[in-house]
């Protein structure tokens, strides 16, 4: 009898991640908002991996609610997220940098491969292996902290700008390319603070034009955009950032 499965947050992905589990033959405990996982723990037999798919507004204080138990089992899912979101918790978790989409009464649809790595990578990428969903497996941190910085300049690029321009990532850049090309300036600064490293930003910037070819019709301004213009603005005043062209987009929405 192989161990459980707990999944901590059943939205879209963690749906999806709980179904790739089921797959392969693993029993999922599913967790909700109104659990307490703590006693949930007592009552689960030892578990093989925990995955943590609440949203990233939710992350951190689920983190400091993780029992003891889990904690070396853990599985990151979020975006937005960076070394920074587990390293002040001292956990070392698996985590994936997820390119593939769920929108509720519509079926997955892949990006690109979804980055992974950790000790849990290849048992996660043997789940979704089980739903055609691919990944590739990093094998070191330094290409971690580079597939996560590539996702958030899509997200951040793509949302931020999308609340001015609107229309798709493919007509983002093909269209929109100074004005877009000036926020990434904007993301790049924000994310070589967070990670306290300089960034190849042109390397970042191929790397997020695969991912618009991947899907060059997915729109730009998703629901979350707001809230990551408010986001990285704060980020930006906490560390003295001038980041003058999100300033620009949050100005001109009043």
């Amino acid at each position: 009898m192989k161990s459980p499965i707990i999944v901590v947050g059943i939205g879209e992905i963690g749906s999806v991640i709980a179904r790739a589990f089921l797959r392969i033959g693993y029993t999922v405990v599913p967790v909700t908002r109104e659990m307490n996982m703590e006693q949930v723990s007592i009552n689960t037999q030892e578990p093989e991996a925990v995955v943590i798919a609440v949203g990233e507004a939710d992350l951190q204080t689920t983190l400091k609610q993780v029992p003891s138990a889990w904690k070396s089992k853990l599985i990151l899912i979020q975006n937005e997220l960076l070394p920074r979101d587990w390293e002040i918790h001292n956990i070392n978790p698996t985590v994936i940098s997820v390119w593939f989409e769920k929108k509720k009464g519509q079926d997955v649809k892949v990006v690109v491969p979804s980055p992974v790595f950790g000790e849990k990578a290849e048992l996660l990428s043997t789940a979704l292996d089980a739903l055609d969903i691919p990944t590739t497996q990093l094998n070191t941190s330094e290409q971690l902290t580079f597939e996560l910085v590539r996702k958030n300049f899509y997200i951040l690029t793509s949302n931020i700008a999308g609340l001015k321009t609107g229309g798709t990532v493919g007509d983002l850049w093909e269209q929109n390319k100074e004005f877009a090309s000036a926020v990434v300036d904007d993301v790049h600064e924000l994310q070589q603070s967070l990670v306290q490293q300089e960034l190849d930003k042109k390397r970042l910037i191929d790397a997020m034009l695969v991912a618009f070819k991947g899907d060059p019709d997915h729109g730009c301004m998703g629901r979350s955009a707001p809230a990551r213009l408010k986001r990285a603005i704060e980020i930006a005043d906490q560390n003295s950032l001038e980041v003058p062209t999100l300033r620009e987009i949050q100005n001109s929405m009043g």
